[in-house]
C-alpha cells in the first residue's frame, strides 16, 4: 500500500481537511477564518507569518475537521507560501473587491499558485470579499480581473468564484458550504 493510499485512509477515517487561505494583505483572510469560526473580528492585526485555525464544521449532517492555514499576504511574506502547499485539499484565495488599483497584481500571484504542481488537485474557492463596500467589483467582474476560466484554471480542478462580506458574513457560509462538499466528494466519496 503507497503513503497516498495510507494518508487518505486516514483522513477518511478522521474527515479532515485542510484548507490553505491566501490573497494579498488587507483581503480579510483571518476576518473570514473568524467570522466562519463566529469569533469576534474586532481589532484585527495584519497577519505576520500564519496562523492554524482547526474548526468543526457540518455539511448534510457530517462534521468535518477544518484545518485552515491563514497566511499573511504582505509582498515579503509570498515567497514563503511555497511551504504551505503539502496536503492541500482547497486552496481559498480572498480578494478585496473594492482593491481595483491591484486587482493586476493579484490576479498575477493567483495565476502563479495555480500553476503550483503541488495544489494541481486542490479545489479553488475564491472569495470576492467586502462586497459590502461601495465601488466593490461584482463576482463577474472579478472574474474577469483575474483571467478565471476553464482554460486559466484547468478542466480537472473544482472551482467556484463566491460574493461576501467577512465583516458582515454575507456570503460566507454558502461559499464554505460549497468548498467543503466539494472536497468531501473528492475525498470521501467511498468512506
Amino acid at each position: 500500500m503507497g503513503l497516498l493510499s495510507i494518508i487518505r485512509k486516514v483522513k477518511r477515517k478522521e474527515r479532515e481537511m485542510r484548507l490553505l487561505m491566501v490573497g494579498l494583505d488587507n483581503a480579510g483572510k483571518t476576518t473570514v477564518v473568524r467570522r466562519v469560526n463566529g469569533e469576534d473580528i474586532t481589532g484585527l492585526a495584519p497577519t505576520v507569518g500564519f496562523h492554524i485555525k482547526t474548526m468543526a464544521y457540518n455539511v448534510g449532517g457530517v462534521s468535518y475537521r477544518l484545518n485552515v492555514w491563514d497566511v499573511g499576504g504582505q509582498r515579503s511574506l509570498r515567497g514563503y507560501w511555497r511551504n504551505y502547499f503539502e496536503k492541500t485539499d482547497a486552496l481559498v484565495w480572498v480578494v478585496d473587491s473594492g482593491d481595483v488599483m491591484r486587482m493586476d497584481e493579484c490576479a498575477a500571484e493567483l495565476s502563479a499558485l495555480l500553476g503550483e504542481e503541488r495544489l494541481l488537485g486542490a479545489t479553488l474557492l475564491v472569495l470576492a470579499n467586502k462586497q459590502d463596500l461601495s465601488g466593490a467589483l461584482s463576482v463577474d467582474e472579478v472574474s474577469k480581473r483575474l483571467g478565471l476560466t476553464g482554460e486559466s484554471v484547468g478542466k480537472t480542478r473544482h472551482w467556484q468564484v463566491a460574493a461576501c462580506s467577512a465583516a458582515t458574513g454575507e456570503g460566507l457560509l454558502d461559499a464554505f458550504h460549497w468548498v467543503v462538499s466539494d472536497v468531501a466528494s473528492r475525498l470521501y466519496a467511498l468512506a
